[in-house]
């Protein structure tokens, strides 16, 4: 018996250990997205999310699919850092779904000379070849 729960303990330590890794890449993605954001490149902040046909973004216009459509939304809704401002993310919690994916809730916050906009937003991120990447975001 004290066998069983020593290679139990071993186990809950090495899961522990793998979540808590994924959750700092998972946190470096999001860290190096607001970077970005804030040098108003949105190609680098774009980085974050697969590029894929498959990727939705559901926004107040509800989803749309595709990495290049979302680029291309981003674009219109933000041209010029007048309009970015400077982006700060506030996470609530990062929780995995399984080994492969996580889901995230947070809030955004941008200060902007055009006006501060606030909203919250959830995420799923999905381990890849290419590593952590988002698959679906729904931001208001």
């Amino acid at each position: 018996m004290k066998k069983l729960f020593t290679i139990l303990a071993i186990l809950l330590l090495q899961i522990s250990y793998a979540q808590n890794k994924d959750v700092k890449a998972i946190q470096s993605i999001l860290d190096q997205q607001t970077k970005s954001w804030n040098k108003g490149d949105l190609d680098a902040f774009m980085v974050g999310y697969l590029q894929s046909d498959s990727l939705v973004f559901i926004g107040k216009a509800g989803p749309k699919y595709g990495y290049e459509n979302t680029l291309a939304n981003y674009k219109k809704s933000y041209p010029d850092t007048s309009h970015m401002g400077k982006l700060h993310f506030d996470i609530v919690s990062v929780k995995p779904l399984n080994t492969d994916h996580y889901f995230v809730i947070g809030k955004w916050h941008l200060v902007r000379t055009v006006g501060n906009l606030d909203g919250i937003f959830t995420l799923v991120f999905k381990k890849t070849k290419d590593g952590w990447k988002i698959i679906a975001d729904h931001s208001s």
